[in-house]
């Protein structure tokens, strides 16, 4: 809950127009906590520090996938 937290207002500090809503399990729990940015896709895992938000929230602003959380299968 601390990082939601932490999310919502790092996107209102940075300006960024987006909105975090939380869900259920996204059967992830090995590579959780998880972020998805949509519309784009991504999927994030190991989002377990603000350093690692930041990087979340960085690529959300470069409009590029930041590849070290980036989850592929």
């Amino acid at each position: 809950m601390q990082l939601m937290q932490y999310l919502e207002q790092e996107i209102g500090d940075r300006g960024l127009d987006a909105a975090v809503s939380s869900t259920g399990c996204l059967k992830l729990c090995d590579r959780g906590p998880a972020v998805i940015v949509y519309p784009e896709g991504w999927y994030y895992g190991h989002i377990d520090s603000e350093d690692a938000m930041d990087a979340v929230l960085d690529s959300i602003e470069n409009g590029r996938p930041d590849a070290v959380h980036l989850l592929s299968d």
